[in-house]
């Protein structure tokens, strides 16, 4: 089976599953393969919807072998990453400890995500790189083909959130066609939409003219006024709402809590998602089921292979 969602902004996410065969599978991870020159390192999300509007989300990205492309190679289109400013850099890392000045969000997400897009929409749409170079900035973000999945990146800022801010959005800037972004009110949809948690310059995002970043929302924003491209998703600890480990059936009190808390976050057009969860099918399933719309996990290849044929909840 093959899982599809389908969100209706404001009123609902309902999740339908329909079967696909392993032949039509493995053409589309071929094709996925093709759009960047069929090289391992640099491997493709495995359809056109990919997940569908339920997000698979790589949780501490960066730990993993290949941070980013083990993560799209396996189907998911969230990326976690958390950052320090030093030195006028925005270094990826949990703790300072872990800091290595080569392994920059620029070098280890932006480059990259540009490269994937860039190669993949060419593949789809016939235009090659010669071709870019005519396209305007505004084309070049809508340009990605039809079929291409929205890419979120979450930028997890630790420390020093103004300042922090202020360098990502000079940074960000080298990438506007490449992102989502709000110009005078109006969202231009872009392939990539960067969220911004932890250390939030809130107010400094409200703010800009031009905005290259959504907030990550709290508790707060289940019925918060603020619109939903300034704040298009919520994340909770999970431990702080509910004390279901994940096994057997949810207790229903717990489960009427997290069905009134994703029609919240829908009734506003966010979606919602939960971190310091277990990590087992049958948890995945139970959000699934009660509309959830981003799973979380630092276990990509389960996370992935449950998303193809998930069970139904018990």
């Amino acid at each position: 089976m093959r899982m599809t969602a389908e969100l209706n902004i404001g009123m609902t996410v309902s999740a339908m599953f329909s079967r696909t065969s392993v032949s039509s599978i493995a053409f589309l991870l071929a094709l996925a393969a093709a759009a960047i020159g069929a090289e391992e390192e640099n491997a493709a999300v495995i359809e056109g919807e990919n997940l569908g509007v339920v997000v698979a989300h790589s949780h501490n990205d960066y730990y993993h072998e290949r941070p980013l492309l083990d993560a799209l190679q396996l189907g998911f289109t969230s990326i976690e990453a958390d950052v320090f400013l030093v030195d006028g850099q925005l270094l990826v890392g949990h703790g300072r400890l872990e800091l290595r000045r080569e392994r920059t969000l620029e070098e280890l997400y932006l480059k990259p995500l540009k490269k994937f897009v860039n190669e993949r929409k060419s593949f789809t749409t016939g235009q090659t790189s010669a071709d870019e170079g005519s396209t305007s900035e505004k084309d070049a973000s809508e340009a990605a083909a039809p079929n291409m999945p929205k890419i979120w990146l979450l930028v997890d800022i630790k420390q020093d959130g103004v300042e922090a801010y202020a360098v990502l959005d000079r940074l960000l800037s080298q990438y506007a066609d490449l992102l989502t972004r709000t110009e005078n009110g109006q969202q231009i949809n872009g392939a990539v939409t960067v969220v911004v948690s932890g250390d939030r310059a809130q107010q400094q995002i409200t703010d800009d003219q031009t905005r290259l970043v959504g907030i990550d929302g709290r508790q707060e924003d289940l019925d918060s006024d603020r619109s939903a491209e300034l704040v298009p998703w919520i994340s909770e600890n999970y431990r702080s709402h509910f004390t279901w480990n994940g096994e057997g059936e949810m207790p229903q009190v717990e489960r009427h809590k997290l069905q009134e808390m994703v029609a919240k976050a829908h009734a506003h057009g966010r979606l919602l998602r939960f971190w310091a969860t277990p990590e087992t099918p049958q948890f995945w399933s139970t959000l699934l089921a009660n509309g959830v719309d981003i799973l979380g996990t630092d276990q990509l290849e389960e996370l992935s292979k449950f998303l193809q044929q998930p069970p139904a909840p018990k």
